[in-house]
């Protein structure tokens, strides 16, 4: 009978939400946020499911909208977060209401939670460490902003004024590489090199050098695998205080250079700089506490997906 429908009965054995079920436990993050909403009253509901709602919204890059609709539409989803076929689902407004209450440090515990787990399962090594950057655009350019600073008397919008013109008054003019100019933050990750787990992220301003930021994203006692714009006395200072070694790429007019051994490293880190063009660029949020929000999540999926394709190949040959 119709009746005897669930969405457990309709999703497929193999959907990607059935293995992230199996493989990520919320457990501790519940506990620890159960105060956020309550099962009880018009608009409650378990942080549990709330949880899922927002992994979901971010691995399929739905919008608020979007994410009510599928929740409507998707059974997958529905299963996914806890809703039966007929259940009333929540609305737009809700997924900001829960993002505010939960905030960047609960969304950074939530983060370091399935971290802790994949390194439980032996994925981490925490031997090599592959660290670099990559840039998130809050606007693509700021001529209104630079007509209004022209207007008020200033010659140039530059960092020094841009917080006084920019919607986003906490992003800055960056540049990565030699004229590849933006403006807003700037993404540190450190990953893993055994399988490519992410293990920190750390957002700063886009006019923050990469050497000044790496003290972010260290793990302790691992071999630091870095571009040249890590090579910097900063980098190296950060690295000492904390028992880390320097696999930097030194620069070309370097008297300590060794190409042999940088063109091994640079296969050594080759694999993983293909993981930033699968981030997003862009700026979900306005300010920087936000847009490290946005970090953690999207980490959070990256690192989800890979353990998935782990799990996976690990079932596979233990088959064979």
């Amino acid at each position: 009978m119709l009746t005897n429908i669930t969405c457990n009965s309709l999703v497929p054995v193999n959907h990607l939400f059935r293995r992230i079920d199996k493989l990520l436990d919320l457990t501790s993050c519940e506990q620890e946020f159960s105060s956020l909403y309550s099962k009880d009253g018009k608009n409650g509901l378990p942080v549990r499911q709330a949880l899922r709602m927002m992994i979901v919204q971010f691995m399929q890059d739905y919008s608020d909208r979007q994410m009510e609709k599928a929740l409507e539409e998707n059974i997958a989803v529905k299963w996914f977060c806890g809703f039966e076929l007929q259940d009333n689902t929540p609305d737009h407004s809700f997924f900001g209401k829960f993002r505010k209450r939960l905030g960047t440090n609960g969304v950074a515990k939530v983060f370091n939670s399935s971290v802790e787990q994949i390194r439980l399962q032996g994925f981490v090594g925490d031997v090599f460490q592959f660290i670099d950057s990559t840039t998130i655009i809050t606007k693509g350019a700021l001529w209104e902003e630079r007509d209004k600073a022209i207007k008020d008397g200033i010659d140039k919008l530059n960092n020094d004024v841009v917080k006084e013109y920019a919607a986003d008054p906490q992003g800055r003019f960056g540049c990565k590489g030699k004229n590849k100019f933006f403006f807003g933050y700037k993404r540190h990750i450190s990953s893993d090199m055994r399988q490519g787990i992410i293990t920190k992220i750390a957002v700063t301003p886009g006019n923050v050098p990469d050497g000044q930021a790496i003290k972010h994203v260290l793990n302790p006692g691992s071999m630091v695998i870095a571009d040249k714009a890590y090579c910097s006395q900063s980098s190296l200072n950060a690295m000492r205080a904390r028992g880390c070694h320097d696999g930097s790429i030194k620069k070309q007019n370097m008297k300590n250079k060794n190409r042999e051994k940088d063109r091994w490293l640079s296969r050594l880190r080759s694999p993983f700089e293909g993981l930033f063009s699968k981030l997003q660029r862009r700026a979900r949020y306005r300010g920087q506490s936000k847009v490290q929000m946005q970090a953690f999540m999207e980490g959070l999926i990256h690192n989800l997906k890979r353990w998935v394709v782990i799990d996976d190949a690990l079932r596979n040959h233990a088959v064979t």
